[in-house]
């Protein structure tokens, strides 16, 4: 059986188109790198609803009893709160949320009017379009359930997010953010739910790195020949040379 030797010319040629892949990669970060570092990270963030928009329950308010409330079963979790200019109670009961009027009862289903409310509160622009999501997108990515998106006519081109559960603002989002997630996926490999940075393509490139590592080294010992030492026998043959 013949044997394979791995010479160096071999580990010369491997060297070379492995260094050719993984150089690409390393100008992608860099790339990546350098314009997540330019973007104006307040205009990628923002994501929390402004305090200034948040409304407070008038002291006078008259609110209904919550042991009195029908029909809701058994609750877990109360939670009084405004939605769009009006007091509400959030309850967690074995069915999920549910969301009632506290001043008359009744309950209330999050439809578009009612993100739409919640959206303005973030911002002042026009609303273009509101969409139903069965489920997350990547830029709600952070978030679970059924939402809302509420596309605004601005210049940033921003989308609010609202929970079509709760009916609680979720997050804001607008070009420069997304910006920022194109090029933070390309830095970080994941290109499907770019959040991870274990995922089996970065650890295999992580690999293919140390393997460069270690190979470039030993091309490096296996390139010097003796003439290139030539210089320091001379100088131990000098007078009162000394290293």
């Amino acid at each position: 059986m013949k044997r394979i030797r791995l010479s160096p010319l071999l580990f010369r040629r491997i060297h070379k188109w492995v260094g050719l892949i993984l150089g690409l990669q390393f100008l992608l970060w860099a790339l990546s790198g350098s314009v997540m570092a330019l973007l104006d990270m307040d205009a990628v963030g923002g994501h929390d609803m402004p305090a200034a928009h948040a409304h407070a329950l008038p002291a006078e308010t008259a609110l209904v009893d919550p042991s009195r409330l029908a029909g809701v079963g058994s609750v877990t979790g109360l939670t009084l709160r405004d939605l769009a200019g009006r007091p509400v109670y959030e309850l967690r009961t074995a069915r999920g949320v549910q969301l009632v009027d506290a001043a008359d009862g009744r309950r209330i289903a999050i439809d578009a009017e009612t993100a739409k409310a919640t959206a303005a509160m973030a911002s002042d622009a026009p609303v273009r379009d509101v969409v139903r999501l069965d489920k997350p997108n990547l830029e709600a990515r952070e978030h679970a359930g059924p939402m809302w998106r509420v596309n605004f006519a601005d210049e940033a081109n921003s989308s609010a997010y609202v929970s079509a559960e709760t009916g609680r603002f979720l997050v804001m989002r607008g070009d420069t953010w997304r910006t920022w997630d194109f090029f933070w996926m390309i830095h970080n490999m994941d290109y499907v739910t770019r959040t991870s940075f274990n995922h089996p393509l970065i650890i295999f490139v992580a690999f293919g790195v140390l393997w460069l590592s270690g190979t470039g080294f030993y091309l490096l010992f296996k390139s010097f020949r003796a003439a290139d030492f030539r210089w320091l026998r001379r100088r131990r043959r000098m007078p009162g040379a000394s290293l």
